[in-house]
């Protein structure tokens, strides 16, 4: 690693709220804590407001705002590969924060790497997710932030039909199908969702508590039968 890429990595790594030792800092870069405390003498001798010394911890001085944006080039590449992914594969909200913060990404950083945001050698297939299936994924998100019950009519695997009320946690994407898992009120248990397979869904008024036994984590350390 460069040393002034390194340099700009321990800016990084220092916070305003919080002290941070030169042994975790030389964890983080990879380097011996003797070249922690020589770099942070020269950040401070270049202007960086470094507080804190040797044995006790450092940190950033309130007001302090970062250089420019920098990125490498497969820093850049991973970013625009991720933002094409959320373009395509899931809702309005998110493809358009996604292509506004790639915006805001090319207004800062330097001309010699503005070229990387236009390369094309990892494409992402428009999958065509459905208008439909979009708009129950943004009424998801918001309900899973605000802690809302849904209530959809559902068509199961087996064809038969059924409504839920549930409490949703979290939404995953397996590829071409986007599925909800949440607390199934009918089923008093966990349970997962295809998207797609959702009809009439309602974000209800009532809130939900997260209580102990059904949270997202509860659902990751456990089996979940899908309906």
């Amino acid at each position: 690693m460069r040393r002034a890429d390194r340099l700009f990595q321990l800016i990084q790594h220092l916070h305003h709220d919080r002290v941070i030792t030169a042994r975790a800092l030389a964890e983080a870069l990879a380097v011996s804590e003797r070249t922690i405390y020589r770099d942070v003498q020269d950040l401070s001798l270049s202007g960086v407001p470094i507080t804190g010394e040797a044995g006790v911890g450092y940190r950033l001085m309130r007001g302090f705002h970062m250089p420019p944006l920098m990125f490498t080039e497969e820093e850049l590449a991973a970013l625009l590969l991720g933002a094409r992914m959320v373009q395509v594969w899931t809702d309005k909200g998110l493809a358009r924060a996604a292509h506004q913060a790639m915006q805001k990404i090319e207004s800062v950083i330097p001309d010699h790497l503005k070229p990387e945001l236009a390369r094309e050698e990892m494409l992402v297939p428009d999958f065509s997710i459905s208008p439909e299936v979009s708009a129950h994924l943004s009424a998801l998100r918001n309900a899973i932030k605000q802690q809302r019950k849904v209530n959809f009519d559902y068509i199961r695997q087996d064809g038969e039909h059924s409504n839920r009320s549930v409490h949703p946690l979290g939404l995953f994407y397996w590829g071409k199908v986007w599925t909800l898992v949440a607390w199934c009120e009918l089923r008093d248990t966990f349970r997962h969702f295809r998207l797609d397979r959702m009809q009439s869904m309602l974000e209800l008024e009532q809130h939900f508590d997260t209580l102990p036994g059904r949270t997202m984590q509860d659902f990751l350390n456990a089996n979940c039968e899908s309906d």
